[in-house]
């Protein structure tokens, strides 16, 4: 799936019919018969190569996982050592089902979902009967100006063992991590629009909703809250962003009309002011309120089992998955940010352009509303709120989202030039995904919504 690497994994129904793709470019370290049925897939804008410059990889490891001092190099993924270490980390990682003295290197099955600059991740499994599938990550030194793998290992594993949100982390080594793997599949564009789906997908954005952002931020009971333990997301990474886009649009191969066009300057008086405006019309208690957000729920990120535990809610065979750019921010902008998703097809002729037309309507977000409203609101007395009540709310969240809708534009926009470093510097004629292009289409809808606000 694209995920804001951008784009790392998606995962596919079968093997054979990979979005398309021959399922000879995922090659396993064996040509034996293959182990699983589900396969994730590498998107349209991933590569079939892995492409890891030269640079260090920073270690992360986290308290409460196991952490191996090994590495592992993405690019011999293929070769028999390469295996025979891999086993040697998973043992160590104590990954369960993988403990077992009879399995070998020869055993081992690696199919590689991706290669891209953030990461090379690969599905892992055995010949042998009893060893699961696990998900492989290997980290590379791009990207480093946009996520934080300590911050983003953090969240990932105090999500999942402790609110049970996400994949599982079995443990991490030199320049990676182990991860629990799903047999799910991606979902597509259009099941966005699905009513059932969408419902869903409005349920489990409430409960990530729910989790403690203290909690997950470690802070004290001295530094605790906005401005004091964490920041808004949104207007965090834009800040911080804003000095490596700048170094992209400096660049020699930059045409003076592509730096007229972003106008950064310019960009910066904007969002100040509406940083401004939203200040006089930001609500915590009609939709607003700071919570712990995904911040890239797209399609590309969100998996729905293969096999339905009869045991969950319906909502729960959903699982959201690639927590790089989650933070504290508002409810109505991990929102708004959604419904900008369902105008975007990254499995199209123009990935990098988003359809404004395919905005959902007035009823499909009442739809997605409800859902959300009905698993992140009570009364004062833990009274779940009636419908007539849910309905009553609406309007107010609805509002509160339109307001932080243009702040998803502009940081995707910053985000997408600083994305465009690497096809910029070496020169890249035929972009696997037009980064700038992404970048102009967003930061087009963000001064046209100012304009729709009046601003």
């Amino acid at each position: 799936m694209w995920t804001r690497d951008k784009w790392t994994l998606s995962v596919a129904t079968s093997l054979g019919s990979v979005l398309g793709r021959s399922a000879t470019e995922i090659m396993p370290y064996s040509e034996a018969q293959n182990p699983t049925d589900v396969l994730v897939a590498a998107s349209a804008k991933s590569s079939s190569s892995i492409h890891f410059a030269d640079g260090e990889v920073e270690v992360v490891t986290e308290q409460g996982l196991r952490h191996a001092e090994l590495k592992l190099e993405a690019r011999h993924y293929k070769h028999a050592p390469f295996a025979a270490q891999l086993l040697k980390c998973l043992r160590y990682l104590k990954v369960p089902t993988w403990l077992g003295p009879d399995i070998t290197p020869q055993d081992i099955r690696i199919y590689k979902v991706s290669g891209s600059l953030t990461n090379a991740v690969f599905f892992v499994s055995s010949c042998a009967q009893e060893p699961c599938t696990v998900l492989l990550r290997i980290y590379g030194p791009s990207s480093g100006s946009l996520i934080s793998r300590p911050r983003e290992l953090h969240a990932l594993h105090m999500l999942s063992s402790q609110y049970h949100i996400g994949p599982r982390v079995y443990g991490t080594f030199e320049n990676g991590r182990v991860e629990e793997f799903y047999e799910s599949r991606v979902l597509t564009a259009a099941d966005l629009r699905d009513p059932k789906i969408s419902r869903w997908i409005g349920a489990r954005m409430a409960e990530l909703h729910s989790v403690d952002i203290e909690t997950i931020e470690g802070t004290s009971p001295d530094n605790r809250g906005e401005g004091r333990g964490w920041e808004i997301g949104a207007k965090k990474n834009v800040k911080s962003w804003m000095p490596h886009a700048r170094q992209v649009l400096a660049l020699p191969a930059v045409s003076e009309t592509l730096r007229e066009e972003f106008n950064l300057d310019g960009f910066t008086r904007d969002w100040d002011m509406y940083m401004q405006w939203l200040a006089s019309v930001d609500d915590v208690k009609r939709g607003s309120r700071r919570v712990y957000a995904h911040n890239d729920a797209q399609y590309g990120n969100l998996l729905l089992l293969t096999t339905q535990d009869e045991n969950l809610p319906d909502h729960r065979q959903l699982i959201v998955v690639d927590f790089e750019y989650a933070s504290p921010n508002p409810a109505s902008f991990d929102i708004a940010n959604h419904f900008h998703e369902w105008t975007a097809n990254y499995h199209s002729d123009s990935p990098h352009i988003l359809d404004r037309s395919r905005y959902p309507t007035k009823e499909e977000r009442y739809n997605f509303y409800l859902a959300y409203l009905e698993h992140s609101t009570v009364t004062p007395d833990s009274r779940p709120l009636s419908k007539f009540e849910l309905v009553g709310l609406m309007p107010d969240l609805d509002m509160q989202v339109k307001a932080w809708s243009p702040a998803s534009h502009a940081m995707w926009a910053i985000w997408g030039i600083v994305q465009a470093r690497e096809d910029v510097e070496a020169g890249v004629e035929e972009v696997e995904f037009d980064y700038i292009g992404y970048a102009q289409c967003r930061m087009a809808a963000f001064r046209k919504e100012l304009k729709g606000l009046g601003l």
